[in-house]
């Protein structure tokens, strides 16, 4: 049983049916496993799932161009089983690679991939969809697993159970709890995280004040649909140039801030011309083996990050001295032997000085991540024009290929990303800077918001915004402008809720953590088995029939899709799962239920 049709679920039925034909199909003469039946539970669509459904507003783009996604794996993805190339989502649509789709587009073509992989599977083997939510699960380890469903008097029987569960609802912490008891009490709104889709924004009074905290992908959603969302419009080319945006006279009064201050960076708007760094260079299985086999455990900070951040450096100036050798004052060959040798960050950064003239060519990572990191304002109107600079700047940089040294750094985070995975849950700081970077909105989303900060509809409150609730209203300040603050009767918690298990509001996972069939890491996530994704129970034993995947896993990965030929982390989990199903299944020889 596969619960969860989202593009997890339809990942690993892909994989099912890739591997079948060797694992259980082709058992050999007397095997009595002649076919078995996958029951998909979920009560939105099969393959498009909740986040990527037909019915949400046209205006919510993906964040990812359609040249750069993919359902289908390549050789570059590092796993046992065959590879099934297919097309992109761009290929399959006929659209433009470079245009950045509706997210029911990406629905459609979800749905289209999860119908040829049903369709894929080898004869015998029966999908069956039950549009309903699963309750809970419960069986012995070496029995039979049961699965209730919402609206059934009696469970499902299921040989296995794969939870691929997606983003999920978190109950509110303690801080929000208050934040919301304060807005009850005094007649306030407070929207705690949610998926943006599914929030009630009619509370958003026109011409209102409305404090917003999270500048991440979640806020641009919440700023489409409170101003185009509203009937607001643009003039001008959203490609380049300046936009200017007409409001409609319905839109809030928006104030945004975070820990950063600042949105993401752009998507960069360029392709990557000759050769990709070598990845990976200085973290990769060779090193993630030295981490898992030290006796005592590493930190991540200590001895993981140092790693993480030689490799992004190579992966940025390798593309520096061999794409741009004008910008270099030593030859490759000679930086490279050097850059090797050195022990660490400060001696790495004498050799950058010595070698890369001009600073704006060097690697930053930390001003990447916090622009805003000791920078001061005398006024908040001083801030705004600041802000917008800074914006305007990494849009220029982003989308001119003379910095493709970006681009190598990107492929550099994706080639870390798939390495960081064998370690498990390393803590939630590495996935905000991942997104910062190399996750950020489209350009033309940056326009956007450079439009509504000229036109007074959008404003830029700081880093490590804080809110307070006193005096009837919420009231926001920040260390980025000292002194100041704004007051609202409306606050969005504009981010996804935090998938730790303990607060999670799914029933299914919330009775298997209060009963002890799941376990939670240090960061709230659920424990599994690195290698094929079982359940880990207290003792730190895998569960013979129970499997998760996604982003609520310690195993989770940039996202259920890729782009094409950057490995693929989540294909080779779906693999690794899939192949552990099917043999569990050929060895158990009945295959009655998947």
């Amino acid at each position: 049983m596969i619960v969860g049709a989202g593009p997890r679920g339809t990942g690993l039925i892909e994989r099912i049916a890739a591997n079948a034909g060797e694992l259980y199909a082709g058992a050999g003469p007397g095997f009595a496993g002649a076919g078995f039946d996958i029951h998909l539970v979920d009560p939105y669509p099969p393959g498009a799932g909740r986040i990527w459904r037909a019915d949400q507003s046209p205006l919510l783009w993906m964040n990812s161009q359609a040249e750069d996604v993919t359902m289908f794996t390549d050789e570059t993805v590092r796993m046992d089983g065959p590879v099934r190339e297919g097309p992109t989502l761009h290929e399959w649509a006929g659209l433009d690679g470079r245009f950045f789709p509706d997210r029911r587009i990406q629905g459609a073509y979800l749905r289209w991939v999860h119908e040829g992989a049903v369709a894929a599977l080898p004869e015998g083997v029966t999908v069956h969809h039950h549009p309903r939510r699963a309750l809970r699960v419960s069986g012995p380890r070496e029995g039979r697993q049961q699965v209730w469903l919402e609206g059934r008097p009696r469970p499902l029987l299921a040989d296995l159970v794969v939870l691929a569960l997606g983003h999920l609802d978190a109950e509110l912490d303690d801080g929000q709890r208050g934040l919301a008891k304060y807005a009850r009490t005094h007649g306030l709104v407070h929207l705690p995280p949610d998926f943006t889709a599914d929030s009630d924004l009619s509370r958003l009074a026109p011409g209102e004040p409305v404090l917003v905290r999270g500048f991440g992908l979640a806020f641009v959603d919440l700023m489409v649909l409170l101003t185009e969302g509203r009937g607001g419009r643009y003039e001008g080319d959203p490609d380049g140039g300046e936009l200017t945006y007409h409001p409609s006279g319905r839109e809030p009064v928006l104030y945004v801030g975070s820990r950063r201050g600042v949105p993401y960076h752009s998507k960069i708007g360029y392709d990557l011309e000759g050769e990709r760094p070598p990845l990976p260079r200085f973290f990769g299985p060779a090193e993630v083996d030295e981490l898992l086999a030290r006796t005592g455990g590493f930190d991540f900070r200590r001895d993981v990050w140092p790693l993480v951040e030689k490799e992004l450096g190579f992966a940025h100036y390798h593309r520096l001295f061999t794409a741009h050798a004008e910008r270099t004052a030593m030859a490759w060959a000679a930086f490279e032997e050097k850059y090797a040798a050195s022990a660490d960050a400060g001696e790495r950064a004498v050799l950058v000085a010595s070698a890369v003239p001009d600073a704006a060519d060097r690697l930053d990572l930390a001003a990447l991540d916090r622009p805003l990191e000791g920078v001061r304002y005398g006024s908040y109107e001083e801030f705004q024009v600041g802000l917008r600079g800074h914006v305007e700047a990494d849009l220029t940089r982003r989308h001119d290929p003379a910095h493709s040294g970006d681009l190598a750094v990107f492929f550099g985070l994706l080639s870390v990303y798939g390495q960081l995975i064998r370690l498990g849950d390393v803590g939630s700081w590495w996935h905000g800077f991942f997104s910062c970077l190399a996750s950020g909105p489209p350009g033309p989303r940056l326009r956007q918001m450079l439009a509504l900060s000229r036109a007074g509809v959008l404003n830029f409150v700081g880093a490590d915004m804080a809110v307070a609730a006193e005096g009837g209203v919420f009231r926001a300040s920040s260390v980025t402008v000292p002194g100041g603050s704004v007051e609202a009767r409306a606050l969005v918690e504009a981010r996804l809720p935090e998938p730790t298990v303990a607060r999670v509001r799914d029933a299914l996972l919330r009775e298997l953590f209060d009963d002890g069939g799941v376990v939670e890491t240090a960061e709230g996530l659920v424990a599994v088995d690195a290698a094929d994704g079982r359940v880990l129970d207290r003792s730190g034993r895998p569960h013979p029939r129970r499997f998760a995947l996604g982003p609520y896993t310690a195993g989770r990965t940039p996202g259920a899709f890729t782009r094409p030929r950057t490995g693929g982390p989540a294909f080779r989990q779906n693999d690794a799962t899939a192949r552990a199903v099917l043999t569990f299944l050929r060895d158990l020889g009945c295959g009655v239920a998947a």
